[in-house]
């Protein structure tokens, strides 16, 4: 049985919403629209949406002891999916995802920073589809504009070296 236009337009509606995405084609809106639907009532917060932990770190203790912290393996179409657009998300200037994946990058890695880029793009997925809005991006500068306080004391701490070798080799000429 085919489906006529009306049958689709929630689904057309939902992937149109999801390439405002950076990052986002029409085939990865697709898939998204496939793996967790269009309708987002059924899960009552982001995180519990059926495919959603996909993308979330095991947690698995004992005694104290973290171990392992790698990806579950449930939902890998929408896993390999939404690192694919990660990717794309990360390669794309002045945009959230970008200024997320090269400050978690510095710290974590670049596998574990891509990770939780797709992570937050699901995570915009689906208020964006139980809202209904377009994606609105935060800026490369959101964390930035956080804590003025953190990026003054962060810019310091890099001129202070670059002072001391200036002054060590003023001294060094001085001395000759």
């Amino acid at each position: 049985m085919l489906l006529s236009g009306k049958a689709l337009a929630p689904i057309s509606y939902a992937v149109d919403l999801l390439k405002t995405i950076p990052g986002i084609s029409d085939v990865v809106a697709h898939v998204i629209v496939a793996e967790i639907g269009a309708d987002m009532s059924r899960f009552p917060t982001a995180g519990t949406s059926s495919p959603g932990p996909a993308c979330a770190p095991r947690n698995d203790e004992s005694a104290g002891k973290r171990r392992s912290t790698r990806v579950r393996k449930s939902g890998t179409w929408l896993k390999t999916t939404l690192v694919t657009a990660a990717w794309a998300a990360a390669r794309k200037k002045d945009c959230y995802l970008r200024s997320q994946f090269l400050r978690l990058k510095a710290r974590r890695g670049p596998k574990k920073a891509i990770l939780a880029v797709a992570a937050s793009i699901l995570t915009a997925a689906y208020y964006m589809l139980r809202d209904g809005v377009e994606y609105r991006d935060l800026g490369h500068d959101h964390f930035d504009r956080l804590d003025k306080t953190k990026v003054i004391n962060r810019l310091v701490r890099r001129l202070r070296p670059a002072r001391l070798r200036k002054c060590r080799s003023s001294m060094r000429r001085e001395a000759s």
